[in-house]
């Protein structure tokens, strides 16, 4: 009874937790420049973090080596930015292809219900952006489910290698020029809704921000589905696959089923992720989805904690905080208030990279191993006998 109440408690805490973050958000991007660096890092650590911990769920608790993640964001982030680009738009978009082969769009439908200016216009816009997020989840989701039915029975090195490959696969095909008037080839894809495109102007001329909102709030709501699955029946399966798999089956497992829901999920949350990261660059271009990026996160995973959530999102903010902000100085000649002929371009990535090995050498597990935040301040309790002993 005492544990059911503490997990309760735990859970009003985290909720209330997720709801002040969002609430600090819109007051910090309204008080402070909302064109500051810091809200530049936030951005891009709320996708990051989403599409880590999708790995995380893959690799971290299922234990499959995938390395696929990159393919699956490039699904989401050309279907959100094919199916929410305004009709009127696709003509000056794809006009080496004679225009685009899909005329439907996301955003004409709904500013056609509810109006494309004031209230409605912004209802309109939440309702384009959330129907094509999950359409991306959705389109990369069923692109896992083909992939996954040949390389799932692979393990190890050689998923990794299968999943690498279709990811590379899958970026040469997006920019062949056959599929043009539906990728546009090589030719980047701009003009749909972006961040900036829920900052409401107001009638005194100021504008509300909402730019950071938007990508904190999705990244959450997604991590708490993630968090909310891995403590479900599913999360207890996929844990005892990645533990042992010739007990897991010896349970009742189904390994076959539950590395497919694993894998597909993941994939879902990678596609949703490739949407928020278009978005995020206001852009959808293949040659942004590399290997580089899978490797990108691959590090953050290891650096925050294999089979952490928590260390997925503490070590995507550091990631990307220090890569981006807090280093830079070295690359412009100072830093810290110190001048030195060393610090020059790329000087930055030299120190960053010695900060990581350093990380590596001395947190084994990860920044959080295999810990999640309550466990930093759950109180140890000790055995019954030592107890009796003390007093």
């Amino acid at each position: 009874m005492l544990q059911q109440k503490q997990k309760k408690t735990g859970r009003l805490i985290a909720l209330a937790g997720c709801l002040l973050l969002l609430v600090l958000v819109v007051v910090l991007e309204n008080t402070l420049n909302p064109q500051g660096m810091f809200f530049t890092v936030l951005k891009k650590s709320a996708v990051y973090t989403l599409v880590a911990v999708s790995m995380n769920l893959l690799n971290g608790f299922t234990g499959l080596f995938s390395l696929g993640q990159a393919g699956f964001m490039l699904l989401g982030a050309y279907t959100y930015a094919i199916f929410t680009l305004p009709a009127a738009s696709k003509d000056s978009v794809y006009y080496l292809y004679g225009g685009s082969a899909i005329k439907f769009s996301l955003t004409d439908l709904f500013q056609g219900i509810f109006g494309s200016e004031g209230a409605g216009g912004m209802v309109a816009l939440w309702l384009t952006v959330i129907v094509a997020l999950i359409l991306a989840g959705l389109v990369a989701a069923l692109f896992s489910w083909l992939i996954g039915l040949p390389v799932l029975r692979l393990k190890s090195d050689y998923l990794a290698i299968a999943t690498l490959g279709f990811a590379e696969i899958i970026r040469a095909i997006f920019t062949w020029d056959v599929l043009g008037p539906v990728t546009n080839g090589s030719t980047m894809i701009q003009g749909f809704p972006t961040f900036a495109s829920f900052n409401i102007r107001l009638a005194n001329g100021e504008t509300f921000y909402l730019s950071s909102f938007v990508p904190v709030f999705f990244a959450t709501v997604c991590v708490v589905i993630v968090v909310l699955l891995i403590h479900s029946t599913y999360g207890r399966a996929f844990k005892a696959i990645r533990d042992d798999e010739v007990a897991a089956e010896a349970m009742g497992i189904n390994l076959a089923k539950h590395k497919m829901i694993s894998f597909v999920i993941s994939s879902f949350f990678a596609g949703v992720g490739g949407a928020l990261f278009a978005m995020y660059i206001n852009l959808a271009q293949a040659r942004n989805y590399t290997t580089t990026l899978t490797y990108e996160l691959l590090l953050i995973v290891v650096l925050g904690g294999i089979g952490s959530i928590t260390g997925s999102c503490v070590g995507t903010f550091l990631y990307v905080a220090a890569s981006e902000w807090w280093l830079r100085g070295l690359d412009e000649g100072t830093f810290l208030g110190i001048s030195s002929p060393l610090f020059r371009t790329g000087f930055r990535m030299v120190v960053f990279s010695a900060v990581i090995m350093v990380v590596v050498l001395f947190f084994r597990k990860g920044i959080m191993g295999g810990r999640e935040l309550p466990d930093l301040f759950r109180r140890r309790r000790r055995p019954a006998g030592k107890e009796a002993r003390g007093k």
